[in-house]
């Protein structure tokens, strides 16, 4: 008997996980906070292009408030990092105790998903491919990749290979029995791109043109890095290739070019990539700077360490979100900096 399954979210990673999952007969439920989207969802259907190809998916798509006496095995959260745990608050009611809460965000949620849901319900996802929402009911798997899945509480290996066969059938999923050491791997390349491209208002490619932004990468990476040292945290390679202790390791004349050669190439191949965090301050809504570049400034203050650039960066931003900055290059030419040119 194949789970039942919440996908809340209707973004684009929700609403393509919901698509294929909907298409290969699994019993979907997807949630959305738009009326509009709940009606066409579950009456013409949503497009799905890219990666798997072309193809149209009714699903049956619910307000938070249409759910009952409904009780769910898995539960996937696709909102932003900043709704995530009001949305495991509003889904309380409709799990049990066996039930898995999988938190698709970027940025370190799993801690803050634990202590609405319990520990061991909480499911971290790394998500490693690329999606876009063209319009509403219009998504682009621009790229295929993989997930990476665990738990933070030794949850039954048996749990995790079910839910590791239903996010198979999007992209190739394992299972980590280092999920934070994963989950920090991707959060430090994030927490360089969004970051600065929120405070720029530039897509990586501009960026990463410019010996400073270069630098300061590299200097976002040591911080992050000494924050892990300090937690006793065993940081895995960002996609098998990065191994970040080695990236950083030497700080002689060959290291630094090898490193900004690296960076470089970085900024060239996704040149077009836009900061996340930027298209939400354009959109007038908070980032999730708490969860990327906050959580290294968190974690710091809890380990008596300084991560003073980090503290900068995440400053800025929520001067930006109030109003009491813009964004632009212009930032950058605060005396800070000048460490890094």
């Amino acid at each position: 008997m194949k789970p039942k399954i919440l996908i809340a979210g209707s973004g684009a990673i929700g609403g393509i996980i919901a698509a294929i999952l909907a298409k290969n007969d699994y019993d979907i439920t997807l949630q959305t906070n738009h009326p509009e989207f709940k009606t066409e969802a579950k009456t013409n259907g949503i497009q799905i292009i890219g990666y798997h190809g072309n193809f149209q998916q009714r699903i049956n798509t619910v307000l938070p408030s249409d759910l009952l006496n409904e009780v769910f095995d898995v539960v996937m959260i696709a909102t932003k990092a900043t709704d995530m745990v009001e949305v495991a608050k509003n889904i309380l009611p409709f799990i049990h105790n066996d039930s898995m809460v999988v938190s698709l965000q970027n940025g370190m949620c799993e801690d803050a998903l634990a202590e609405v849901v319990g520990k061991k319900r909480t499911v971290g996802c790394v998500v490693g491919w690329g999606a876009t929402m063209v319009n509403r009911t219009l998504l682009d798997m621009t790229s295929g990749g993989f997930n990476i899945i665990g738990s933070i509480d030794n949850m039954p290996e048996k749990k995790l290979i079910q839910l590791q066969e239903i996010l198979g059938k999007v992209v190739p999923t394992h299972i980590s029995d280092n999920i934070y050491g994963s989950l920090y791997s991707k959060l430090i390349i994030n927490s360089c791109i969004t970051t600065l491209g929120a405070i720029s208002g530039n897509k990586l490619g501009k960026m990463l043109k410019i010996k400073l932004f270069r630098n300061i990468f590299v200097g976002i990476m040591r911080e992050a890095m000494s924050v892990a040292i300090a937690m006793d945290l065993k940081v895995e390679p960002y996609l098998g290739k990065i191994d970040y202790y080695k990236f950083l390791d030497k700080d002689n004349y060959w290291a630094r070019i090898k490193r900004d050669l690296f960076i470089r190439i970085v900024g060239f191949k996704f040149r077009k990539l836009k900061s996340s965090s930027l298209q939400s301050l354009e959109r007038g809504r908070p980032t999730e700077i708490d969860f990327f570049n906050g959580y290294y400034v968190k974690k710091a203050r809890e380990l008596n360490i300084e991560v003073p650039l980090n503290q900068k960066l995440v400053s800025m931003v929520k001067e930006i979100e109030s109003g009491k900055r813009a964004i632009g290059m212009a930032n950058f030419q605060d005396a800070f900096f000048n460490r890094y040119r």
